[in-house]
């Protein structure tokens, strides 16, 4: 956004993989001063696949700590901590704010911060409710979305490869801290606000009304790549492409029909079924005859024949694709604005992504990752105040790290 919105609000984070650093990339995207706290020689993170070909350093990590700052500090010895406890309760109405999801951490407790700073507001993101571990892959496991997951013919779970969870536990992470900072603003009140992964993925099946349809109907069966509740099958073209169609509202059915040619055929079998495919519902039962009647229309033309047919009708459809389709269209000018080359230092040019938040239809700017450790003397000395000499001191005792 180019108002920054944000751009005066300091956040210390100490965390790792993709919940809590995508909720500080979010907002550094928006404009806060982000401290990304590590240890010496980086955290599990640090070297996470995918890596670059040319050097291993980590595409991971260098994407999801974009626009932050990086201080590297031992925090295992009694300065270290000291120093990241000053950092997160230093004075000042924008300060103060702490994202972490360590665990074992009992000098980074939300007390040991309060006790230094009464309206400290600390996101923790955990595993389970009750302090267990859990990443997404097992929490996806554990609320039975890959039993749901997969063909029809095959009672093999099925993962997938998006961490949907921790994602959306990343902004639940933004959500519940800006709610805080708004609070504090109004009160003077600090906040403990805790996050685990198995609750967001409870909630977001619970909401979704899947565990209410359970306890009412039983476990759902598997459909492959038909939509559930309506109407939504893939199908096969002449030359071996492939698209998905979609047809959730009455004009996009009729658009549908239209494009296949199959108006009258699809009117015909809602006689004979005494169905009105006007209704959801009705697609839903009877989509595999629809699909059959449907078919041979996708089977006799090019991709781009069907492609140009189902667009001028105004259908919901897309192609399926690999990514390596999404960055042709990026290298050839013709990807999505959001998308854009930066270049990151220790690594080279990379595909970056503008916050998806636009401002009068204008993206924010983009900034690469700092070096592990880049900001160390920087942040110590602007916040703390440390003076040259005592930041040389504390790296000559192994305190303090420098850029990597």
């Amino acid at each position: 956004m180019s108002g920054q919105p944000l751009a005066g609000l300091r956040v210390v984070e100490f965390a790792s993989f993709v919940a809590g650093p995508s909720a500080g990339m979010t907002l550094a995207q928006l404009g806060a001063q982000v401290i990304r706290v590590d240890p010496l020689g980086g955290g599990p993170d640090y070297h996470r696949w995918p890596v670059a070909k040319r050097n291993g350093e980590s595409l991971y990590w260098n994407s999801l700590n974009r626009g932050k700052q990086s201080i590297a500090v031992d925090v295992r010895s009694e300065q270290g901590r000291e120093l990241v406890l000053a950092l997160a309760t230093a004075p000042g109405k924008d300060a103060g704010i702490v994202i972490d999801n360590a665990v074992g951490r009992p000098w980074f407790s939300y007390e040991a911060l309060a006790g230094r700073r009464a309206d400290v507001i600390k996101v923790h993101i955990g595993g389970q409710a009750g302090g267990g571990p859990a990443v997404d892959y097992t929490v996806n496991t554990e609320v039975g979305v890959t039993d749901l997951t997969g063909p029809a013919d095959s009672r093999t779970p099925v993962n997938h490869v998006l961490p949907a969870w921790d994602l959306i536990a990343g902004m639940t992470a933004t959500t519940a801290l800006l709610a805080a900072l708004h609070r504090r603003e109004r009160s003077g009140e600090g906040a403990h606000l805790q996050i685990a992964l198995a609750d967001v993925a409870l909630a977001g099946v619970a909401n979704l009304g899947w565990l209410s349809e359970v306890r009412e109907r039983g476990d759902r069966p598997r459909h492959g790549n038909y939509m559930y509740g309506s109407f939504g099958a893939d199908f096969v073209t002449a030359d071996d492409g492939r698209v998905m169609v979609v047809a959730l509202t009455p004009r996009q059915w009729q658009a549908l029909c239209t494009a296949t040619g199959a108006a009258k055929v699809i009117a015909s079998l809602e006689q004979t079924l005494g169905v009105d495919f006007a209704d959801e519902a009705h697609r839903y039962i009877h989509r595999e005859t629809i699909a059959a009647v449907m078919r041979p229309w996708f089977a006799g033309l090019s991709l781009d024949a069907v492609g140009a047919a189902l667009t001028e009708a105004g259908v919901l459809w897309s192609r399926y694709r690999q990514m390596s389709d999404v960055v042709a269209d990026f290298e050839a000018g013709a990807g999505s604005r959001v998308l854009t080359e930066i270049d990151q230092p220790g690594i080279g040019p990379v595909i970056s992504a503008h916050s998806p938040i636009r401002e009068d239809s204008q993206y924010g700017p983009v900034r690469p990752a700092a070096a592990l450790g880049a900001d160390t003397d920087q942040v110590f000395a602007e916040v703390l105040g440390l003076s040259d000499s005592e930041l040389g001191k504390l790296r000559s005792a192994g305190v303090l790290g420098t850029a990597e």
